[in-house]
Order: structure tokens, then C-alpha cells, then sequence
């Protein structure tokens, strides 16, 4: 599986999307499921997945799928 297959994986888990359609359009609470709540959880799943710590700057910061691809990428995982 590719990195970029885990990382629309962890959106559809967490925020329990029946598919990936409109997933790249996706933006903190643009859907009731990406809360504070969901926000911690898909962070929690994208560490664990990509054993990685996200620091608390990029947490904040992480408010979008595609911001979420950019922040990614500091922490050295290829999209």
C-alpha cells in the first residue's frame, strides 16, 4: 500500500466516509465528523501509521487534507 493510499485510509476511517469522493476537498469542520474530537483521533491514526510525532505547531496547523499532505511531508513521508 502506498503512502498516500494509508493516508486517505485515515480520513476514511476516522470520519467514516463510505468512499474517497470529494476526500482531497475535505477541511477541518467542513463535516460534522472533523470536530476537535475527530481532529485528535486522525492525527492519533496518522502517527500510529506512519510512526511518526506530529508536533503540536502542525497539529494546529493540519486544516485540510492537502495541508495535511504538506505537513507530511516535513516529517519525511513521500506522497
Amino acid at each position: 500500500m502506498t503512502n498516500i493510499e494509508k493516508y486517505k485510509k485515515c480520513f476514511i476511517k476516522v470520519f467514516e466516509l463510505s468512499d474517497e469522493e470529494g476526500i482531497e476537498a475535505l477541511e477541518f469542520q467542513s463535516i460534522q465528523m472533523w470536530d476537535s474530537v475527530g481532529h485528535v483521533r486522525l492525527i492519533t491514526l496518522l502517527e500510529e501509521n506512519f510512526d511518526i510525532m506530529i508536533d503540536t505547531y502542525d497539529i494546529i496547523d493540519f486544516s485540510s487534507y492537502a495541508k495535511g499532505m504538506e505537513i507530511l511531508k516535513k516529517y519525511d513521508v513521500e506522497m
